[in-house]
This record gives C-alpha cells, structure tokens and sequence, in this order.
C-alpha cells in the first residue's frame, strides 16, 4: 500500500473519503486535498495509469494495512503442554492462555504427557478442554493417544 507523497504518479483517479468520484486530478493536488481534509492519500493499485486513490482517515489506513499483513502471515501451532493430575487454577491457566492464541488467530496442540496407566485420565482431560473451547475452536482432528503423550490440534474458527 503506497501512501501519501510516495505516490510518484504524475495524476491519480481520485475517490473521495465518503466513496464519492473526484475524478482525475495532479497529485500534488490531491496531496493538498488530503492535508487540508486531515486524511491520507493511499494508493489501491498502481497497475492502470491514471492509479486509483482514496482518500482514507489516517487511522483506517494503518489499520487496513495492518490487517492485510496480518491475512498473508501463514497461520501458527502453539503447543500448550499438561499432565493428567493437574489442579483446577492450573487447568484455568492454561485454557485462558490458549483462549487468547486461538482469539489472536493461530492453532493450539494440546499435549498431555502420560506415563503408564494415565491414558484414560489424558483423554478426559482434552475433552474437557475441547469442551470448554468450543465457542472460540474446533478440533483438526480426534485426539490421539500414543505411548507417552496424548494431543489434539485446535484451529481457530
């Protein structure tokens, strides 16, 4: 996203803060326009000749480009590991920290290390979890249970 006086366009085909067409115009122009307004002078595209322009709040243009270079991030695995035995503020500790990856966008695993005879205990456990994270997640797939640990893959929804 190009903005303000690094458009080097020599004219710009101008759409207003409110979407309303301003036409062609010079961009020093439009650069006046936009001081004046209190707004920023982004460029969507610069393809076409004359390149397309908005005048945009100052606010709204970082947010959006924020948010675009936040779609083109591949997504992340944050792994939250427990034991079978743990206690409740614990266990809330722990759905709380993964609350907040899955609301920030990226999956969770839940791993539970299991030794000997805590399979049973492991799996109830990260049903309960996928319970109670339901309304922000869904489950990749089913929980797996192998020798020495017990997980699952959360995705945000």
């Amino acid at each position: 996203m190009i903005m303000n006086s690094k458009i080097k366009a020599s004219e710009v085909q101008l759409t207003g803060v409110n979407g309303e067409d301003l036409g062609i115009m010079p961009t020093t122009e439009a650069l006046a326009l936009a001081k004046r307004l209190k707004v920023d002078l982004v460029c969507t595209s610069m393809m076409s000749s004359p390149p397309p322009c908005q005048l945009i709040s100052a606010g709204a243009a970082k947010q959006a480009a924020g948010q675009e270079r936040k779609k083109n991030q591949p997504s992340k695995v944050k792994e939250i590991r427990l034991t079978p035995r743990i206690e409740e503020h614990d266990y809330e500790t722990k759905k709380q920290q993964a609350e907040r990856i899955l609301k920030s966008g990226d999956s969770v695993q839940l791993v539970v290390k299991v030794s000997s005879k805590e399979g049973a205990a492991a799996k109830a456990l990260l049903e309960e979890l996928l319970r109670d994270l339901k309304p922000l997640g869904t489950p990749k797939s089913g929980i797996h249970v192998s020798g020495k640990q017990a997980d699952v893959q959360v995705d945000p929804s």
